[in-house]
């Protein structure tokens, strides 16, 4: 049956918003127009009233290279590699304010106390991640390597894309974006020299990228990971083979000490029931999954749905030897999506609100098909409502995409009615409709989206971007930009203030990488 979301938790968000506008970077009122083409190199607008301010870009050397990995957003790999060096896709942003100086490879070297953390995505063995050391002018010491390399010249991380920080263990959090056994979470320390562990025996393995912290330690976990395409016609075996099966799952942990995720917990996954019935992955029939009906419901606006967290792994049962979560998921009968790839806390409602986002298809050929469209195949944000013991409540689509707002990806809050959205099209997107990406404010009370970013691309993008339209072979890197990392927050290590708390609006500073090319990251700055 379908249900309608309860006034009283739709009320207490939009008054929040109302009331606390000022806070944040937002409000947002103006807009940019247009996207950007596809064509030459662009430069990125923002909206008035803000601009970007540069920080860091991929040639700055790191001050402590480590085999392969010199720079910031480069591979030392040309040669062996052919064409050019390999580009290591600085991801996910997390801002932090420390009590004190960490310290750093330089002793005795004041290193401040605000600093930027990001993973890369890189793969190869090779992902890293760094420190931008805010405080810092001086080029040499002004980004910091947290994961060299071991005797076998590898780091063994790959795909890292999410980023956060858990007040609970006073540790940072990175995923990495990729299937079992390579996927999963690392926990790293903020003192130097760091720690980095992997928690695949604890959280899983899969191809987790948003990952956030709640009040009470647990952690929302977003999984990424491609279905089997189908035809966008299943009529047709000759229409283009666009369309994804829902196959990826909204997950959450809840750990046993709060302030030791090594000591275990149940990981749990989202359920969606639909006229009585949970909403499952059916591996026997991916198109029937792709064009099913309950997917049609569950993407239709003005509708809402029961939805409750069902355990998919228990270290107490099932001990701590690594898993595979999306097989795990899929056996305890949770509901698929579409490739979400993060997600944010509504801030000021009590982590009882939160907004995720399936990616959709990246494709025209798949959005096109009204069909598909109707599924969420350009891409979709939805909103779930817990009730107070957080275990139940209600799932309903906030944004169903379109080919102008499409294939989201980062998530974050500029003030507490406004939801900053970044679009991942990529190249096949990017060229089939000749727009590259956009960052949207979408609003809580139900006033009509703004484009608040047109990205462009940099003459080392558009570079690439031919070699990828020529079909040369060899070549490895990405071509088009996307905009990633962002994130708004004040950088407070208390729970207290961490994202979802209308504390960490109160005076935040914004970033947002313009990842591929020269992969170059940038504060927001609002005008005062």
């Amino acid at each position: 049956m379908r249900m309608t979301r309860p006034l009283a938790l739709a009320t207490l968000i939009v008054t929040t918003s109302l009331s606390f506008g000022q806070n944040g970077i937002g409000p947002i009122t103006t807009s940019v127009a247009q996207s950007k083409p596809r064509s030459g190199h662009p430069q990125s607008a923002i909206a008035a009233s803000y601009s970007l301010k540069f920080l860091v870009s991929g040639p700055y050397a790191l001050e402590n290279p480590s085999g392969l990995i010199t720079q910031f957003g480069y591979l030392n790999d040309f040669p062996p590699q052919t064409i050019e060096a390999t580009k290591t896709e600085p991801d996910e942003n997390t801002y932090l304010i420390l009590p004190s100086n960490p310290g750093g490879p330089t002793p005795g070297y004041n290193y401040g106390r605000h600093f930027l953390f990001q993973g890369h995505e890189v793969g190869k063995d090779l992902c890293y991640i760094t420190r931008i050391n805010l405080d810092v002018t001086e080029k040499a010491h002004k980004i910091t390597l947290l994961t060299p390399v071991g005797q076998d010249g590898l780091t063994h991380f790959n795909s890292i894309d999410g980023s956060t920080y858990n007040p609970f263990t006073g540790t940072l959090l990175f995923t990495q974006e990729t299937t079992f056994p390579n996927g999963g979470v690392i926990e790293v320390s903020t003192t130097w020299p760091p720690t980095a562990n992997r928690l695949d025996g604890i959280l899983g393995s899969t191809g987790y990228e948003g990952i956030h912290p709640d009040d009470q330690g647990n952690l929302l976990l977003i999984e990424d990971v491609g279905g089997t395409k189908v035809n966008v016609d299943p009529n047709d075996p000759n229409s283009p083979k666009a369309a994804r099966q829902p196959t990826s799952f909204v997950y959450r942990f809840v750990p046993y000490d709060k302030t030791n995720l090594s000591k275990g917990g149940k990981l749990q996954a989202l359920q969606v029931s639909i006229d009585g019935k949970p909403v499952v992955f059916n591996a026997n029939d991916p198109v029937g999954d792709t064009f099913a009906l309950a997917q049609l419901q569950l993407h239709t606006p003005g509708t809402s749905y029961p939805v409750q967290w069902v355990t998919v792994h228990d270290t107490a049962v099932d001990g701590t030897t690594a898993f595979d979560a999306n097989t795990a998921a899929k056996a305890a009968l949770a509901t698929p999506f579409k490739r979400p790839e993060n997600a944010q806390f509504a801030p000021g409602a009590n982590f009882l609100t939160f907004f995720f986002d399936p990616t959709g298809d990246t494709s025209a050929d798949s959005g096109n098909t009204p069909d598909l469209a109707a599924r969420g195949a350009w891409g979709s944000i939805f909103r779930v409502d817990l009730n107070s013991d957080r275990n139940t409540g209600l799932i309903s689509i906030f944004v169903l995409g379109d080919a102008d707002h499409s294939s989201f990806d980062n998530l974050t809050f500029a003030d507490a009615n406004t939801l900053l959205a970044a679009e991942d099209r990529g190249d096949t997107l990017h060229l089939q409709l000749n727009k590259l990406d956009s960052v949207w404010s979408f609003f809580i009370d139900g006033s009509p989206a703004l484009r608040f970013v047109a990205l462009g691309r940099d003459t080392q993008s558009e570079v690439d971007a031919a070699y990828l339209d020529a079909g040369t072979s060899g070549y490895q890197n990405e071509g088009d930009q996307e905009p990633t990392g962002l994130h708004v927050s004040v950088g407070s290590t208390s729970a207290a203030a961490m994202p979802g708390t209308m504390a960490n609006l109160d005076n935040p500073r914004a970033f947002l990488t313009r990842q591929h090319g020269e992969n170059v990251v940038w504060e927001i700055i609002k005008s005062r």
